[in-house]
């Protein structure tokens, strides 16, 4: 892991003074001693881990060594449309800005790019490497155990600013400001003190009431990402693409918002790479350069929160782990096909943790299954709600601690209740397109540790009944193998994608 409680570096001028807002510290956890029928505990003992000593100035970890980073562009390059590509995506790819690929080929209408299509990709221009100063560890950007007592809706309503009278109508359904932050947070696997450090950072809404009728407060500002749920959505999508993609090397320069692209410091850690991308994303170069310092979003946070490397749980992912037993997730002798190969765990920033299945015959869209869904192993339900469904496998009622499960897409009938526990082969609910995007009814199935998203098509291999996971380069591309049978992924009923215990 990038943070080391061993090592320290040099001293903040940022000091956390006795007046400092520390509304919540970072709990002490004995997870032997969590009895598996309680409901999170509403205190919070007092715990300061070893990164710092008590009463004395707060010093930032040593950086972690450095990464192997893709080696950057300083070229043009002519690129090759494939099918499914937006001028967004293409940009973003490329570490371009979408205008500048508009520019350099006299796009008269962006949305008609077509398949095969050559454009010109310009050189981006770069400027010097980024800050090495670590933001926050990686335990405080996933939803991760010391998230366990720290209560979202209480804080929220404790303080003073517009946040905790906030309302927004999500999907039909009234929610107020601390309950989009929790849902959020589930959903995504992001810790809810980043989102609320987040929403005080660029709108004030937290402690103020200031700028209350701005509809984008985390200044997102494009049409569709209008009100705090999309806002926080796509914030919280962002997060998770520069913390994975940082994770698996995947990214060399951040793009901000004037086209300018920053080399990144090789030797940050993935927490701090999550924000540093996120405001890219918002800020042009120079405004980004004061956000990631230590005045910047790393003091909005203390203020808050305290120091955020107090809350370094690591690792995160242990060295070694292996993937507990699971089985398929329908019932004997049922034949179902295999959809979708590893892709997004929730949304498209997230590691590619899922695999999808749907129900024979596959093809007739959104239509009602009276096919079952079924637990993949023992475990408690922690939630069922919005089509999805998580289920914790290691005796607690938490989803932030060990392995999890995650079953997207559950129909409202017959799904199982928060609470429940059952065991492997026990009904989960029926597959559906509830919950989330979805052309078609199917299961959307991906593994979470400790909080973190485990990719499927990576060294902890996906296997459920001895079938074992393999990513194809392409996102929803995929096999899985069991001894000398294969499958592949494909979204329609054929004669190469079923599968059944």
């Amino acid at each position: 892991m990038a943070t080391s409680r061993r090592f320290f570096l040099s001293l903040l001028v940022l000091m956390v003074s006795a007046c400092t807002k520390q509304a919540h510290t970072a709990p002490y956890i004995n997870f032997s001693k969590v009895k598996s029928d309680s409901e999170p505990e509403a205190t919070a003992d007092p715990y300061i881990p070893p990164t710092r000593i008590p009463d004395q100035p707060i010093y930032t970890p040593t950086p972690s060594a450095p990464k192997l980073l893709p080696p950057l562009r300083t070229e043009d390059i002519t690129y090759i449309v494939q099918w499914g590509d937006t001028l967004k995506s293409i940009a973003y790819q490329n570490n371009l800005l979408p205008q500048q690929i508009i520019d350099a080929n006299e796009i008269a209408n962006p949305s008609l790019i077509y398949t095969g299509q050559a454009l010109l990709l310009p050189a981006p221009d770069i400027k010097d490497t980024g800050p090495g100063f670590k933001l926050i560890p990686d335990s405080e950007l996933v939803h991760s155990p010391y998230t366990v007592r720290f209560h979202t809706v209480s804080y929220i309503n404790n303080q003073s600013g517009y946040l905790k009278d906030y309302q927004e109508e999500v999907n039909g359904e009234s929610q107020t400001g601390s309950e989009i932050v929790q849902r959020i947070s589930e959903d995504y696997s992001i810790n809810p003190r980043l989102l609320i450090a987040l929403i005080e950072y660029q709108s004030q809404w937290v402690t103020t009431r200031s700028d209350k009728d701005n509809p984008y407060p985390l200044n997102h500002k494009e049409a569709g990402y209008e009100g705090l749920y999309r806002q926080l959505a796509w914030a919280a999508d962002e997060l998770n693409r520069g913390y994975y993609l940082w994770k698996v090397r995947g990214i060399g320069t951040w793009t901000m918002t004037d086209g300018i692209n920053v080399p990144i410091n090789a030797t940050i850690n993935a927490g701090s790479a999550g924000v540093q991308h996120l405001f890219s994303r918002l800020l042009p170069y120079k405004n980004w350069l004061s956000a990631v310092s230590e005045e910047g979003f790393f003091s909005t946070y203390s203020s808050l929160f305290g120091y955020p490397f107090d809350y370094t749980f690591s690792p995160l992912v242990p060295e070694g782990l292996t993937q507990p037993q699971l089985q398929l997730p329908f019932e004997d002798g049922v034949t179902w096909l295999f959809s979708g190969g590893p892709h997004g765990g929730w949304d498209t920033g997230s590691a590619w943790a899922a695999l999808d299945f749907a129900p024979i015959p596959g093809d007739v869209g959104c239509s009602s299954s009276n096919a079952w869904v079924v637990a993949v192993a023992d475990g408690i339900i922690v939630r069922s709600d919005h089509g999805a469904v998580v289920q914790s496998l290691d005796g607690d009622p938490y989803s932030q601690t060990g392995w999890s499960i995650l079953y997207m897409h559950i129909e409202t009938r017959d799904r199982v209740k928060t609470g429940s526990r059952i065991k492997a082969g026990d009904r989960i609910g029926h597959p559906s397109c509830e919950g989330g995007i979805s052309t078609g009814t199917h299961l959307h199935i991906a593994r979470r540790y400790n909080g973190e998203w485990i990719p499927a098509d990576q060294d902890i291999s996906f296997i459920m009944d001895g079938w074992v996971s393999q990513g194809l380069g392409f996102a929803y591309q995929g096999i899985m193998t069991r001894g000398e049978q294969v499958i592949r992924a494909e979204d329609t009923n054929t004669d190469y994608n079923h599968i059944q215990r």
